[in-house]
């Protein structure tokens, strides 16, 4: 039986620690969700606060469906948060909601970082669509010319836009969740115990996008080893 051992040493461990962040941020959030604003303050309530702290009264608020499908739209200028974030007075869906209250004051701000990432989308899109079939193609054709192996390390360029972004995304993620904590400490939202609640459901959720960058940058290096043994 083939075993494919590029997959056992680039892939299995960051999909594990993937895997282990995402049942972090599930349990960080369902442990505070239990935990309750003294205030009494509802999640959009929150960024209401937040974005008027920073003279922010164009971006609107809208409840969307789903769980934890809250995200800043920069096209529409609107901050969307999940029916079970919306009206929650959790310490955990504050602090999901004025975290894309981050995201919103740094559109606002021209953060650097967000501005390379809403950038690069499309061309990040267009890598992804092809960076498979290119890969596919050039170890295919390979065989009747290794000339056409470049198809295949075009492949991976492409995919490497992936990992670009995703690095991208780490400070933007990053800087979205350190202005959310500093908005809500400032405003006098929650207290310094429901604090700590915030900050364990936002450095839960950072782990998923340091997570996300190991995968495509272990998975980037497995190409290019396949690549490298194809070609010799």
């Amino acid at each position: 039986m083939y075993v494919d051992w590029t997959y056992i040493i680039f892939i299995l461990p960051p999909l594990l620690f993937s895997m282990w962040a995402s049942a972090r941020v599930r349990s960080s959030y369902n442990k505070y969700s239990s935990q309750l604003s003294r205030r009494g303050l509802t999640a959009a309530q929150a960024v209401q606060y937040v974005l008027r702290s920073r003279g922010l009264h164009n971006v609107s608020i809208q409840r969307v469906s789903g769980q934890l499908t809250d995200h800043f739209d920069p096209r529409e200028n609107v901050i969307r948060l999940s029916e079970g974030v919306f009206d929650s007075t959790s310490s955990a869906a504050i602090g999901v909601a004025c975290h894309e209250a981050g995201h919103a004051i740094q559109y606002a701000e021209g953060y650097g970082p967000l501005k390379v990432r809403n950038a690069i989308i499309p061309v990040t899109n267009l890598g992804a669509q092809l960076s498979g079939p290119l890969i596919m193609a050039g170890f295919i054709m390979a065989g009747f010319s290794q000339k056409l192996i470049v198809l295949a390390y075009l492949g991976v360029l492409c995919f490497a836009l992936s990992t670009v972004f995703q690095l991208i995304t780490l400070p933007v993620e990053f800087d979205a969740s350190r202005r959310a904590m500093a908005a809500i400490d400032s405003q006098n939202l929650l207290t310094e115990d429901e604090q700590k609640g915030v900050k364990s459901v936002l450095s839960a959720a950072a782990l998923t996008y340091v997570a996300a960058l190991a995968v495509s940058l272990m998975q980037l290096l497995r190409f290019v080893v396949l690549l490298n043994r194809r070609r010799d």
